[in-house]
């Protein structure tokens, strides 16, 4: 009977990558919410006030990121332009509601942008997603863009799912904003709050999971099987050809 001891060096790697899968989710959902409270109770501002500082932090976080990255992603910029836009015109306004629904107009805005990418045959989400598939691998890396450029025998699927992730995730959004504008004009503000970040919370988890299993998880598997192919000196390409020739 054998026994399977697990490396201090990969268990050591785990944390640093499960502090990084939670940290957006710590700062887009859980300071957010914590900040109106905060700054409602403890500090006694008014609805609109917490709404309003509360709602710096994710527009910061998206500014820093692009400062940070030294190139402009389509998709943060899209978020941080929406953001500032609808800040102003809550400022303006003095509405707390449609504070609230601003956000649905940042979903709805991002969902809009993310359909457009794909009706230009250009994914917006494909941005956030491929890090998460190619983990820094140089082979995945080169079998991505073999897959990507049509150049092996399972590009026309993985340009498929491509585009089916960025679809799916643009009609979630569109669906979250639908619900977040109605509960912001007939919910009370203070139930909105946190019903809002639930609602959020429920459906990214939800197209997580199904773009993950129709798409992401799909595109993965070919990458990594035209990776390992690559690696053993005959990528798709070769293997194609290889077949036709036997036929012959």
């Amino acid at each position: 009977m054998t026994t399977h001891t697990m490396s201090p060096g990969r268990t050591e790697n785990r944390a640093p990558r499960a502090l990084a899968t939670l940290r957006p989710l710590v700062v887009d959902v859980a300071l957010p919410l914590g900040s109106y409270y905060l700054f409602k109770d403890a500090f006694g501002t008014s609805t609109f006030a917490a709404l309003g500082w509360s709602s710096v932090l994710p527009a910061l976080r998206t500014g820093w990121s692009l400062a940070r990255e030294r190139r402009v992603n389509a998709l943060a910029a899209l978020i941080l332009a929406v953001n500032v836009v609808s800040l102003l015109l809550s400022l303006l306004t003095g509405d707390p509601r449609l504070m609230l629904a601003k956000d649905g107009a940042v979903s709805s805005t991002v969902a809009v942008g993310i359909l457009v990418s794909v009706a230009l045959g250009r994914p917006m989400m494909t941005a956030g997603m491929k890090p998460f598939v190619l983990r820094g691998d140089r082979a995945r890396e080169a079998a991505w863009e073999r897959l990507a450029s049509g150049r092996a025998a399972a590009s026309g699927d993985f340009l498929r799912r491509e585009r089916l992730f960025s679809l799916i995730w643009g009609v979630a959004l569109l669906a979250e904003c639908g619900a977040r504008v109605v509960g912001a004009y007939t919910l009370p503000v203070e139930t909105m709050v946190w019903l809002g970040q639930a609602v959020a919370m429920a459906v990214l988890t939800a197209t997580a999971l199904i773009s993950g299993a129709f798409a992401a998880g799909p595109m993965a598997r070919m990458v990594i099987g035209e990776a390992e192919a690559g690696v053993n000196g005959v990528g798709a390409e070769g293997n194609s050809s290889l077949a036709g020739s036997t036929h012959k």
